[in-house]
């Protein structure tokens, strides 16, 4: 994989200040009772210098060293954090987005697949990957795991767009070869042999990531899903991206298609498709083995609550994963999920806890949505923090997007109070800026002003 530093080495742009209220974590803050978990300026300033967070402090200490004339944007009340990252979604789903269907399959069937077979087009993917990073960047997500299609044109398209903006993202060509139509299948020979250029020519290019990407269990035949595994075990450092456990008819069908599979996560983990960087989405129907496996073997769970509301798939179980450690973050899920902004993830994640008895507190969502999905992601020493020597992608969210949100939070009593408003009340509205590096990618002007010492 290419060094950070080849990434970052062309945005060697001077130091510049970002000013506001700043939040940043540091573990995974549980029940919000611990503030050891993060850490909160209410007044509070951030050095970019060449595409990285130099310092972050109070407003005080950090403009009283800095060097004279240094820019300093002043963002008000308004709250910095790091950029969201979406750990599971569909950039060629983008337009499937409030399509019809009952349940998960017949929405394959009669709207995904459908949408898919336009990507073997090269001018139609690199139209959608457009589309699709504007939306990224109006909501205020960083990064991404996406799935492309089974087109190598697809992926292509998705990464050309993404290392021109510079971007952190994750993707990878979807592997099917049975159980869907034949123009979106291959076979485990073709899947292999593109898999493998594609690897060689993205991964580690820039700020890129290559993902093994079977669709799911029942697309895959043995040998293609031992394939992937062979990928995985020549490319040790690559992702694995895939669903699990999301619909009863889902699961029965992947026992009639593997008997002698234990449960549905064992089919994947016969294959050697569990490790760290493995990533599979929804984790809905997992039993307490499978739950302690996933802990075990370092992957993680991608938790899309939008999406397992629209289909009526079902409710993920946050105080069984966090019983057997598992790890877990949020995600959008695009387009079964109905938005690409993590505002209206949290709020949908928030439900889902509360309609089985649990609850998700506010600091806790937000840590899902970025240090929490560095970690499940194992990118936390690049993104999802405001540390110093991380990559600076933040993001400033707008306190008075609404009149609501501007009434609400103004007589807000604690931070926990405007994050649960923020996430409540806000949408791609509320996402006033989005920085990549350090350079601002989203949002109107900012007023950048050279400061004296006593600023």
């Amino acid at each position: 994989m290419a060094p950070l530093t080849d990434a970052l080495a062309p945005d060697r742009q001077g130091p510049a200040v970002h000013r506001g209220q700043i939040l940043s974590f540091l573990a995974d803050p549980g029940d919000g009772a611990s503030a050891d978990s993060y850490r909160y300026f209410a007044d509070g300033a951030l050095i970019v210098e060449g595409g990285r967070i130099a310092a972050m402090g109070p407003a005080e200490s950090i403009l009283a060293e800095i060097p004279k004339g240094t820019p300093v944007a002043d963002h008000g009340r308004n709250l910095l954090l790091p950029g969201f990252i979406d750990t599971h979604t569909h950039y060629v789903q983008s337009d499937v987005i409030a399509a019809g269907g009952r349940h998960l399959l017949d929405w394959l069937q009669d709207y995904t697949f459908v949408e898919e077979r336009r990507f073997h087009d090269e001018q139609h993917a690199a139209q959608v990957a457009e589309f699709f990073f504007d939306e990224l960047a109006r909501n205020g997500t960083t990064t991404a795991l996406a799935f492309c299609s089974v087109h190598s044109a697809s992926v292509d398209a998705f990464f050309e767009a993404a290392d021109r903006r510079r971007l952190r993202m994750i993707a990878g060509k979807v592997l099917m070869d049975r159980n869907a139509p034949p123009e979106l299948c291959d076979s485990p020979a073709i899947a292999d042999r593109e898999s493998r250029a594609l690897l060689e020519r993205w991964h580690g290019r820039g700020r890129l990531h290559y993902a093994i990407t079977p669709r799911f269990a029942p697309t895959s035949s043995g040998a293609q899903l031992r394939a992937a595994g062979e990928l995985a075990r020549d490319f040790p450092d690559a992702f694995i991206h895939s669903h699990l456990a999301e619909n009863h008819d889902e699961i029965a069908w992947v026992r009639s298609l593997f008997p002698g599979s234990r449960s549905y996560l064992d089919v994947y983990d016969h294959y050697g498709l569990l490790r760290d960087r493995a990533v599979y989405a929804h984790c809905i129907y997992l039993d307490a083995d499978d739950r302690r496996r996933m802990a075990q073997s370092g992957a993680a769970a991608a938790f899309c609550p939008t999406s397992n509301l629209y289909l009526g798939s079902g409710l993920f179980d946050i105080a069984a994963a966090d019983a057997a450690g598992m790890r877990f973050s949020t995600a959008t899920d695009v387009g079964g999920g109905s938005s690409f902004g993590m505002l209206r993830t949290l709020d949908e994640a928030r439900k889902v806890a509360r309609l089985q008895g649990q609850d998700l507190h506010p600091l806790r969502a937000f840590y899902l949505a970025t240090l929490g999905a560095a970690r499940c992601l194992k990118l936390e020493d690049r993104v999802g923090t405001l540390d110093s020597g991380g990559e600076a992608d933040f993001i400033v969210l707008d306190l008075q997007s609404t009149p609501l949100i501007a009434r609400r939070t103004a007589a807000a009593r604690s931070l926990s109070d405007v994050l649960r408003i923020l996430m409540t009340l806000g949408d791609d509205r509320a996402v006033k800026a989005t920085y990549i590096l350090g350079r601002q990618v989203h949002g109107g002007p900012v007023a950048m002003q050279a400061p004296t010492r006593s600023q």
